[in-house]
């Protein structure tokens, strides 16, 4: 291994830790911003929509300024990937310039690994030398897709956990007599606390109609912030009912106890393959020790038993 890199290696090495050094620090940010929106969305409702908005300083905070910052100047074309923006937004990172720090992310890992690797991967074999490379290769171009890919299905995963509360919460306060707009502020309030993401995105649907924003583009725009099924059968539901003048206590009620119902199905779908997926752990890991503990003394025995018979 050589003990002297050169100034290229040293360079890319500094533009890694710097990429995610940035990706840190848009995250910590991103998460103080919430934590002070949550905080003010948590204050009562007395004040009606106008307490959603978060003050000025936190909506062009830091990261907003990083963002305008790589926008001025990197190339138009550059991070303008709506899929990748898309994604980026199911995993929480809304900020302007998230894309384009995710595509300078891209770019350091999938430069930055291949260098590495063929500066640390061991040159004994050439076999070895050539896979390791190509799995350092792989890694470094994958790997920041396969971690935004993780956090935005973690960050579905929780927001669908909460759906059924907030649902059934919001058939009480509808059938309360609660107008459909305060009873979605009012259940965002109730669930900060339990369910924080998902009253974050009510939180910003209720902003958006404040904001003169229709209903169903709302209610559409909470499911491509979200990528969840269960949250675009909820805007089909409730503008069919508006569509149609039905109750939206019912289908609220209804919708939830789908919800549940399959919930509770692939709960049970889960345990019923757990004894297949446990098969492989079995198989490598304690199969072996059990056929070692098991077969190693009589084996012993039988060598020694050999031996002498041959002597």
């Amino acid at each position: 291994m050589p003990t002297n890199l050169p100034l290229p290696v040293i360079l890319l090495v500094l533009l890694f830790a710097a990429a995610v050094g940035g990706a840190l620090f848009v995250l910590v940010t991103e998460r103080q911003r919430r934590a002070v929106i949550r905080r003010a969305s948590g204050g009562g409702l007395e004040g009606g929509a106008s307490i959603y908005r978060a003050p000025a300083s936190t909506e062009r905070g830091l990261v907003a300024r990083l963002g305008d910052f790589l926008g001025a100047r990197i190339p138009v074309q550059f991070g303008t990937d709506t899929a990748i923006a898309s994604k980026l937004v199911q995993a929480g990172f809304d900020t302007p310039g998230a894309p384009a720090l995710f595509m300078l992310i891209r770019i350091a890992c999938g430069v930055t690994f291949p260098v590495l690797g063929l500066l640390l991967v061991p040159r004994g074999d050439i076999m070895y030398f050539v896979i390791g490379w190509f799995l350092v290769l792989v890694l470094g171009f994958l790997g920041p897709q396969a971690v935004l890919d993780s956090i935005t299905s973690r960050r579905q995963d929780v927001i669908r956990k909460g759906v059924p509360d907030s649902l059934d919460l919001l058939v009480v306060c509808v059938e309360a007599g609660v107008a459909l707009d305060a009873a979605i502020q009012r259940v965002a309030r109730e669930m900060s606390m339990l369910h924080p993401i998902l009253a974050e995105e009510l939180v910003g649907m209720s902003r958006r109609v404040s904001a003169g924003m229709p209903r169903e583009q709302a209610l559409q725009g909470l499911y491509l912030r979200t990528g969840l099924d269960e949250l675009r059968g909820l805007a089909s539901h409730m503008l069919q009912s508006e569509k149609w003048g039905t109750s939206i206590a019912n289908v609220l009620r209804v919708y939830a106890d789908q919800l549940r119902r399959k919930r509770k199905m692939a709960a049970e779908k889960r345990a019923a393959t757990a004894s297949t997926r446990m098969l492989i752990p079995l198989a490598l890991f304690i199969f072996p020790t059990i056929f070692i503990v098991l077969l190693g003394p009589a084996a012993i025995n039988i060598s020694k038993m050999f031996k002498a018979m041959g002597q």
